[in-house]
């Protein structure tokens, strides 16, 4: 199905947030899903996914979180979940229709936070490699790699280094240039295009830890809409243990696994998941 490629800028929690929009070329579009990246990322992360869901009829956003990206930086540097949940609040109400949400590692966890503060905003939920308990070592991992670029890098290659050190496995290793959307050059140095607030207090944000836990467990309890999980099997944030934890908390709830994936299930298998992604979106159309 022929698609359409625009930019939009969406109204966030008293800031503004830079989307890409993928539409069908058609009278009928079949609903609308927000894609949220993990933290680090950019909307970039979901481009083919975005692609693919237009081509099967549905329109699909891909937005920068405050402080990610093209969209606006946090004047009081507050990158708490509950300050995304309340962007996507305002996200959604200015597209005037429940979206399906699909969001990935910090991206899910808001979508978890914003449908049970609002319920029944949202059509569904699709959590990819997220539940209410991570383990600490994945989480640990990942602020280790996002601290070391706060330095920069002083080439392409060196950035591409860092990101293949931290994620060795992954089918489709990166090229330097596709790095060129999530890394801006300052002073003849590169640095990863997000907010250094977002890391900067490393200790407080250990700290909050187990209050993010809990209130992500709560949130779970009170879904209703059809929600489906998405792990990547080989993923060392999210274990067996909590998927299996997350499928209690949110009856009817389903998972499926990646193989070979890990935490970063878009950028590990982008085809299997979008593969899972569009058999649920199928579900939801035939009921």
């Amino acid at each position: 199905m022929p698609i359409t490629t625009d930019r939009a800028v969406l109204p966030g929690d008293g800031l503004t947030l830079t989307a890409d929009v993928w539409s069908p070329e058609s009278p009928t579009v079949k609903g609308t899903v927000v894609l949220l990246h993990g933290g680090g990322q950019t909307r970039h992360s979901w481009q083919r996914t975005g692609i693919r869901i237009a081509e099967h009829g549905w329109r699909a956003y891909s937005v920068d979180a405050r402080g990610h990206g093209d969209s606006e930086w946090a004047v009081d540097g507050d990158y708490t979940t509950e300050a995304y949940a309340r962007d996507l609040v305002s996200v959604i109400g200015a597209l005037g229709e429940k979206p399906v949400l699909v969001g990935a590692s910090m991206g899910g966890t808001a979508a978890l936070i914003a449908e049970a503060d609002n319920p029944g905003s949202s059509r569904a939920l699709v959590l990819v490699d997220v539940v209410p308990k991570a383990e600490a070592e994945g989480l640990a991992k990942i602020t280790g790699f996002l601290e070391r670029g706060l330095a920069g890098f002083d080439s392409l290659d060196d950035a591409l280094a860092a990101v293949v050190a931290y994620n060795p496995r992954r089918r489709r290793p990166p090229r330097a240039e596709g790095l060129l959307k999530n890394l801006r050059e300052r002073d003849g140095r590169w640095y990863w295009h997000w907010d250094p607030q977002l890391i900067s207090d490393r200790e407080r944000t250990l700290a909050l830890a187990p209050a993010r836990e809990a209130r992500a467990r709560a949130a779970a309890r009170t879904i209703t809409i059809p929600t489906l999980l998405i792990r990547g099997a080989q993923s060392n944030v999210v274990s067996t243990e909590g998927a299996r934890e997350l499928l209690e908390l949110i009856p009817g709830s389903r998972h499926i696994d990646v193989s070979g994936a890990g935490h970063m299930v878009s950028g590990d298998d982008n085809d299997v998941l979008s593969v899972g992604l569009l058999e649920f979106l199928s579900e939801l159309r035939s009921h």
